[in-house]
């Protein structure tokens, strides 16, 4: 047993009192993050530590990784995107073949073996973020890509036992009961090696029917993959929580926030984006009663999706989340590379501080007794005003408030002048109010006020962008 390891009932688990965050160790606990791009373990140029260091040295508790069923070509979407190792340098969970020929370089595949290297690696990498107090997101699929489908271990051309011979989009499906088999033996060997971690939460498939997969295609194979999960784990002593992101219908085929073995509830962008994928501030609008934490698991990938102002738009995307009721936010982060793995000078420092500063914010309330408020601004803001907010009536209320553009998947923030005129539903009591700027953490005003009751009616101080209010019982 390593010596991080914990009993199942100290593994990471939703918090009793309040099932929309987790608890862990002990505590009560928001998941919040800016991760590399989930190639940590598959690729051996990629130094973790110095990665891991940093996320913790900001106060960041979480990554996200993936298991190796899916990879990219080295350099795909960004230059040295680590989920890319280049040729001959992955480190994957199946054993090489005598048999040259993986286009990415090496051997065949044997998917009848297993590669104890990678199984050494990803053991000390949930070991070393153990230490770190970080919990790991392992994703075990994501959709295979048209244009990359050729390249995977489990595409017939790369593995000696020859299969899968479908079309990438029937990956993600019960088709091919072969390719199937296989599906399994790898979750259940990955689902038997995290075992003994108290930092792991597991995670089926990103983006399922981002390549025109049918919802009624992919939701039996997810349900089929969370039963093999909860079977592997039947005798052992750990049962980890489990994710799925939300795609498809909402309500329908490809949505699993009712299922009950599915624990945390995942989106993905802040909005609805292409492939029937929601975003997480609408699964904040339409699933928050199901009782469960709501991720946003990937943002637009920074800095080359965003625009203006990069580091205010992933700033204020995490605060409106996370104070409008998110239980784990994770902001893709293209700064943290092979070459950099800490991302030192590449004017990360702004993100890592954001984030830090929502942390801080959010553990300055008794979070666990607070639910999201819909009904806390009494009147409406001004269009390209955003808000959202939380409360314990009577004694807490967080909001935040950003000005910013809509763009589809992302924000883009409009810097002004600001003075924000305020109308919000308060109980009556006597209170704190302290006005933080997110991007510092600085105090701006502070005051202390007695309600009667009803709506209270407040100037916010100035400010450019975005600014947040933490209001306590005195």
């Amino acid at each position: 047993m390593n010596p991080n390891s914990t009993p199942s009932s100290q593994a990471i688990c939703l918090h009793p009192e309040n099932p929309h965050y987790f608890l862990f160790r002990g505590q009560p606990t928001l998941l919040i993050t800016s991760a590399e791009h989930y190639g940590s373990v598959i690729n051996l140029d990629f130094d973790y530590l110095p990665y891991l260091d940093v996320l913790a040295s900001a106060g960041l508790n979480c990554t996200r990784i993936y298991a190796g069923a899916y990879l990219e070509p080295e350099h795909y979407f960004i230059h040295d995107n680590p989920l890319g190792p280049p040729p001959g340098r992955h480190c994957l969970p199946w054993g090489r073949s005598p048999v040259p020929g993986y286009p990415l370089g090496g051997n065949l595949f044997d998917l009848e073996s297993w590669n104890e290297e990678y199984f050494n690696r990803l053991k000390d990498f949930l070991s070393q973020a153990a230490r770190r107090g970080i919990v790991v997101e392992i994703c075990l699929f994501n959709a295979m890509y048209p244009d990359t489908w050729a390249k995977m271990p489990l595409y017939f051309e790369n593995n000696i036992q020859h299969v899968s011979r479908c079309a990438c989009r029937d990956f993600q499906t019960l088709k091919d009961p072969a390719l199937v088999a296989y599906q399994d033996a790898y979750v259940s060997k990955i689902t038997r090696e995290v075992n003994e971690f108290d930092n792991v939460i597991l995670e089926i498939c990103d983006e399922p029917g981002i390549h025109g997969t049918l919802p009624e295609e992919y939701t039996p194979w997810i349900a089929h993959l969370v039963a093999a999960i909860r079977a592997t784990e039947r005798p052992l002593p750990v049962k980890h929580l489990i994710a799925q992101q939300v795609c498809g219908n909402l309500d329908g085929a490809g949505d699993f926030s009712g299922h009950p073995e599915v624990q945390v509830i995942v989106g993905q962008y802040i909005w609805e984006a292409s492939g029937a994928q929601f975003g997480g501030m609408q699964l904040l609008d339409t699933k928050y009663d199901y009782q469960k934490p709501i991720e946003l698991n990937e943002t637009a990938y920074y800095p080359i999706w965003y625009e203006g102002d990069r580091a205010g738009a992933s700033r204020v995307e995490g605060w409106e989340f996370i104070v409008g009721g998110g239980g784990s936010f994770n902001h893709l982060n293209g700064l943290f590379s092979t070459f950099n793995p800490a991302g030192a000078g590449t004017g990360n420092e702004p993100i890592l501080q954001a984030l830090k500063n929502l942390k801080d914010f959010m553990y300055r309330f008794d979070f666990t007794r607070m639910r999201r408020d819909p009904s806390l601004l009494a009147e409406k803001l001004p269009g390209g005003a955003f808000a959202r907010g939380m409360s314990e009536p009577g004694r807490q209320v967080a909001l935040y408030l950003h000005h910013s553009r809509l763009a589809e998947i992302k924000y883009i923030v409009q810097p002004g002048d600001y003075q924000d005129s305020l109308v919000l539903n308060l109980a009556a009591g006597s209170y704190q109010a302290d006005w933080v700027d997110p991007a510092t953490g600085s105090t701006l005003r502070s005051e202390q006020f007695q309600h009667g009751g009803g709506v209270w009616q407040v100037v916010t101080p100035p400010f450019a962008v975005d600014i947040a209010l933490r209001i306590l019982a005195a």
